[in-house]
């Protein structure tokens, strides 16, 4: 990357036209603004919107569905409130965690929620048949 950026900056920085005018200022500030525009769409931008896919699932989550805190508990919801979830680790053992503590991987993120209900009513069957 620096191998490409030298030469731009040298080729902005060479001397004066001979008009006298700032002739490389205005190609300075046409390359920082294209390194913004770059920072943006390749770092800025998908940071967002993983996040928004992240609050969105955290949302969507609902009683009976299994989840991993941060801290790396196992557990069933069994209460959901406006900002924490009380989540089952054991028979009878329950804790009480703030949403921002379940934590997803990009599997989770990127699967189909009807493919999590298939997934709830094969479970519930195989339940069933125990």
């Amino acid at each position: 990357m620096l191998n490409i950026v030298l030469p731009l900056l040298q080729a902005g920085s060479g001397a004066a036209p001979a008009g006298g005018g700032m002739g490389g200022g205005s190609s300075m500030l046409i390359f920082l603004l294209l390194m913004i525009l770059i920072f943006y769409f390749f770092m800025i931008r998908p940071q967002q919107k993983k996040q928004k896919k992240i609050e969105e699932a955290r949302n969507s989550l609902q009683r009976g569905d299994k989840v991993v805190t941060i801290g790396g508990i196992h557990g069933k919801i069994v209460d959901v409130k406006d900002r924490t979830f009380t989540i089952e680790i054991a028979r009878d053992v329950r804790i009480e965690v703030d949403k921002a503590a379940i934590s997803f991987n990009e599997a989770e993120l990127n699967s189909k929620p009807e493919s999590k209900k298939e997934e709830k009513k094969e479970e519930e069957k195989s339940e069933d048949n125990e």
